[in-house]
């Protein structure tokens, strides 16, 4: 599984899936369309209790909420999110199968550099890379 992928596609939901409210869930599928914010609420549906469990992963993703631009502490999310894959290897499928799977949020691997800050990971979707752009308001 690509840990990289996992994350760049998890940092702008991370807002929204850590206070799921009706309010956020309809602002998120507003900005990222309903299919692609299914796709992220079923990767954290089973990703939040190993983080809730484990206290590196919660900080690192408490830490992407308050600053999620911050290179630096996506680094660390990515890190502990491999941490955390290694030590549940069925947890790592059921993710890779869920990124796999057939929607508008599967795409192939290409860097895009944004403002010489964040990178972004897109490919054959680059609507979903307009989408994370978008909500970051961050233009190319």
């Amino acid at each position: 599984m690509d840990i990289t992928l996992l994350t760049t596609f998890l940092v702008p939901f991370l807002p929204f899936l850590s206070n799921l409210g009706a309010k956020a869930a309809e602002e998120a599928a507003t900005k990222f369309g309903e299919e692609t914010w299914e796709k992220a609420k079923a990767i954290w549906s089973k990703l939040e209790p190993k983080i809730e469990a484990k206290e590196e992963v919660k900080v690192a993703v408490g830490q992407v909420v308050a600053k999620p631009e911050s290179q630096a502490r996506q680094v660390v999310l990515r890190e502990e999110l491999e941490t955390l894959l290694q030590e549940s290897p069925d947890l790592a499928v059921a993710i890779a199968q869920i990124m796999e799977s057939d929607s508008s949020a599967a795409s192939s691997v290409t860097n895009i550099e944004v403002q010489g800050q964040n990178t972004l990971t897109a490919g054959d979707n680059s609507k979903l890379v307009g989408q994370i752009v978008q909500a970051r308001d961050i233009t190319l």
